[in-house]
C-alpha cells in the first residue's frame, strides 16, 4: 500500500482508503450515522449513492432491464439477483450440507431453519422459547399485559412503537403521515410505505431459490421457505398437530386453544 492511501486510515478497523471522503463514508458503517434523508418517507442513509436509488420506489424509476425477461428493476444490485433466476448461479454454499442457494438471506434462513434448533431463550410463563432475546420480551408482553409505550397527551398506552405513532397522529395530529405518491394511502412508518409501495411498482426483488415465486417483501420470503423443508417443524401444544410454517400454526392454535377451553394468554405454543 502507497503512503498516501494509508494516509486515511479508520482507527476503528484499521482499513485505509484513497481519500478523506471515503474514510468519512465508511466510518459511517461504525457510527450508524445517516445524514442523507429522503424528503418523501424521511427514510434515512449512509450514503447519497443508496438515497438515490430509494428514491426510485418513489418515482417508480426502474432503469436496470434484463435482457431475458420484461422485469425492470430499480438498482443494479437487484437485477444482479434476479438474473440468478436465468442462470442457475447458486453463489453461496452451506458448509454443514453444501446445499446452494442464490442469495446469502436464503442460505442464513436456511441454516437457522435446517441447521439450528437452538431456542436459548424461555418464556417464565407458558414455556415457549425463542431464539432471541427481543422476540422474547416481546412475547411475554401477551401474558404481563405491559405496554411500556405511552402516550404524552392522554392515558392511552401501547405495546409496540408503531401503535404509538400511529396514535399520536390519529388522535392528536401529531407527527407526519407519510403519503404514497400513487395511491394516497398514508402510513405512520417508512417502513410500511417502502413496502406498500414496491406493491404499485410490481418490484418482487426476494426470489425463492428453491422455486420460481418472487416476493415483496424478505419478511414474506422467510415465511414462504418453510414449505421446501422436509419437516414439518412447528408443533401445537394442544393436539400435536404439526405445520410448516408459523403463521399456520398460530391460527390453528388460537382455535384449539379455544376448543380445549384456554385463552391465548394462559395456554402454549410449541415454535
Amino acid at each position: 500500500m502507497n503512503v498516501h492511501s494509508s494516509k486515511y486510515k479508520c482507527t476503528e478497523c484499521g482499513k485505509c482508503f484513497n481519500g478523506n471522503k471515503d474514510l468519512a463514508r465508511h466510518r459511517r458503517s461504525h457510527s450508524g450515522e445517516k445524514p442523507f434523508e429522503c424528503g418523501v418517507c424521511s427514510e434515512r442513509f449512509t450514503t447519497a449513492a443508496n438515497l438515490v436509488t430509494h428514491s426510485r420506489i418513489h418515482s417508480g424509476e426502474k432503469p436496470y432491464k434484463c435482457h431475458m425477461c420484461d422485469m425492470a428493476f430499480s438498482s443494479s444490485q437487484h437485477l444482479n439477483t434476479h438474473m440468478r433466476v436465468h442462470t442457475g448461479d447458486k453463489p453461496y454454499k452451506c458448509s454443514l450440507c453444501n446445499k446452494r442457494f442464490s442469495q446469502s438471506g436464503h442460505l442464513q434462513s436456511h441454516k437457522r431453519h435446517v441447521h439450528s434448533n437452538r431456542r436459548p431463550y424461555h418464556c417464565p410463563y407458558c414455556g415457549m422459547l425463542f431464539k432471541t432475546n427481543i422476540e422474547l420480551k416481546c412475547h411475554v408482553r401477551i401474558h404481563t399485559g405491559v405496554k411500556p409505550y405511552s402516550c404524552r397527551h392522554c392515558s392511552e398506552r401501547f405495546t409496540r412503537l408503531e401503535q404509538l405513532k400511529t396514535h399520536l397522529l390519529k388522535s392528536h395530529n401529531e407527527g407526519t403521515w407519510l403519503t404514497c405518491h400513487i395511491c394516497q394511502k398514508k402510513f405512520s412508518c417508512s417502513g410500511h410505505l417502502k413496502k406498500h409501495v414496491l406493491r404499485h411498482a410490481g418490484v418482487k426483488p426476494y426470489v425463492c431459490s428453491e422455486c420460481p415465486k418472487c416476493f415483496y417483501t424478505l419478511g414474506e420470503l422467510k415465511d414462504h421457505l418453510p414449505v421446501h423443508l422436509d419437516y414439518k417443524q412447528f408443533c401445537c401444544y394442544f393436539c400435536d398437530k404439526s405445520f410448516k410454517r408459523k403463521c399456520t400454526v398460530k391460527k390453528h392454535f388460537k382455535k384449539c386453544s379455544i376448543v380445549h377451553g384456554f385463552s391465548v394468554n394462559q395456554s402454549k405454543c410449541h415454535v
